[in-house]
């Protein structure tokens, strides 16, 4: 089967020709030079290269090469994340059935970093554990701590309130009853020694028993003076210090249970926060061990229809320091391995020279040859043109602007193989009955198409009407009769003219009479 590779001596051999052109032009050219410095004026008589304007049919078309492809095809690519070896690949030509086995790309040390991933993905897996679990412990660690501060707060409360409302005024009470108790003491005392001095003066009792009830009397009277100092201190100084402690407590349990519910919402943020961080990292690590395991299983391409398996080498431009597809072969992320035709219709690709493109329309028809199928003419139409050029080639060439562009064929026949050679001939217009020159009888003078006609052996300008040209002969609209003899070396001088006074890059025919070709 050809592949592109063998378009490289046709190429040569078309840039051959369109040198062997150009240096006729040249040679035209300098011929007419020399016939002007020789001093010829509008009278002198014509010695050049003269044609006749010919009349008749006239097809305007456009012949490129191009390389045939299946319209629709599955291309099996590198879609790993890494350039990879070829480490088995299908012989070329082989008609694969659905789900067998076509590439496997080496991934040998993506398996071996797998292992490495697991165990990862194993230690977030238990930190996520230890996590979870750590936050349940700060929640019920918080929760117990925030019930034993609300306790306190609640009995410190009471304690407070206990003091006010029931020990203050019974400690207050019992004082008091001491006071009544010892005065009470204090009146039977001072009786018994009254009564122990008049019997003492009648000599009933003895000095000590007197002395004995006067110390009675007078304990009791300090009792009474040390009740009333305890009812005083009580209510003076223990009130006011018990009070202040008690208010003291409620409020140092209050604190503590603002310090508790603050400790229990910042333990639970760091350790959710925790959690998060470790869900997070294991969730990230999980989606890495499935990417892993993805690439791995890409490794594998497996044919998705049945069809014949052709390496991307064969059937693409491969430039010559690319190494072609094979077993061994590294291959780039995204880059093509295999393609797998889907139909039996067949496409060509072509690339069109950007002053062309003003005669292609989508939907014209085309005639194709292929190389290997010498003696058969496809038909075909312009189904594609690319609305930018080509930037591969700019590179190669920046003053060479080509399109790509897709014909597609009408016939499905089973000669056809993909990557072949072809000839493609785009028919633009055709005409029965036109007038026609030679491109170079035609130039420009002040924007004006113009030909220089022979009368009697004398150049006389024509203006002249324009059409398409087919790179050889360009149809005469208007200005000119078949049959006519015209100059093939038009002057220099006003050509000259011409390009200071136009746009050099401007097309040759009238851009008004090109609605017939306009893409």
């Amino acid at each position: 089967m050809p592949s592109t590779n063998d378009m490289g001596p046709k190429k040569g051999a078309l840039r051959r020709l369109r040198w062997v052109f150009l240096a006729g032009a040249v040679v035209v050219s300098a011929f007419s030079v020399a016939i002007l410095r020789r001093g010829l004026g509008e009278t002198a008589v014509w010695e050049g290269p003269t044609a006749l304007a010919e009349r008749g049919p006239l097809t305007i078309n456009i012949m490129e090469s191009g390389t045939i492809h299946p319209r629709e095809q599955i291309i099996i690519r590198n879609d790993l994340e890494r350039d990879a070896k070829i480490k088995f690949i299908v012989d070329e030509g082989k008609q694969v059935k659905q789900g067998e086995l076509v590439v496997e790309l080496d991934v040998t040390n993506l398996e071996q970093f797998l292992v490495e991933r697991r165990i990862r993905v194993q230690t977030a897996e238990s930190s996520l554990v230890y996590a979870q679990e750590n936050l349940k412990v700060v929640e019920n660690q918080g929760q117990a701590d925030i019930e034993q501060a609300e306790l306190t707060y609640k009995f410190a409360q009471q304690d407070l309130q206990k003091y006010i409302d029931g020990e203050f005024p019974r400690l207050v009470k019992a004082a008091e009853a001491k006071i009544t108790l010892a005065a009470q003491e204090l009146s039977r005392a001072r009786e018994m020694h009254e009564w122990s001095r008049k019997l003492f003066e009648e000599k009933y009792l003895s000095r000590s028993e007197l002395q004995r009830d006067e110390l009675a009397a007078n304990k009791a009277d300090l009792d009474v003076q040390l009740a009333r100092a305890d009812v005083e201190l009580l209510k003076d100084y223990t009130y006011t210090r018990q009070l202040d402690q008690l208010n003291s407590d409620v409020r140092q349990s209050e604190m503590a249970l603002d310090r508790a519910k603050r400790k229990h919402a910042a333990t639970m943020a760091q350790a959710m926060a925790e959690l998060k961080a470790r869900t997070a990292r294991y969730e990230d690590e999980k989606a890495e061990l499935k990417e892993d395991e993805d690439e791995i299983a890409r490794a594998k391409k497996y044919a998705p229809i049945d069809g014949m398996a052709l390496y991307a080498s064969s059937v693409e431009d491969w430039d010559d320091d690319e190494e072609p597809i094979r077993h061994g072969a590294l291959v780039n992320q995204q880059q093509p391995i295999i393609f797998l035709p889907t139909t039996a219709a067949f496409n060509a690709d072509i690339k069109i020279l950007e002053v062309n493109l003003r005669k292609i329309a989508i939907g014209m028809p085309v005639r194709i040859t292929v190389d290997a199928l010498s003696g058969k003419v496809f038909t075909a139409r312009v189904a594609e043109i690319a609305p930018v050029a080509d930037s591969d080639r700019w590179f190669t060439n920046p003053n060479l602007k080509v399109y790509n562009a897709v014909i597609s064929l009408d016939s499905t026949d089973p000669a056809l193989r993909n990557g072949m050679s072809c000839r493609v001939e785009i028919l633009v217009q055709r005409h029965t009955d036109a007038v026609y020159v030679p491109i170079q009888a035609v130039t420009r003078v002040n924007r004006q198409p113009t030909v220089y006609a022979v009368e009697d052996g004398i150049l006389v300008p024509r203006p002249v009407e324009i059409g398409l040209d087919n790179s050889r002969m360009v149809h005469v609209l208007d200005g000119l009769q078949g049959g006519e003899t015209i100059c093939l070396a038009p002057p220099l001088a006003p050509a000259a003219n011409e390009h200071r006074q136009d746009d050099p890059n401007e097309p040759l025919g009238d851009p008004n009479q090109q609605g017939e070709g306009r893409s």
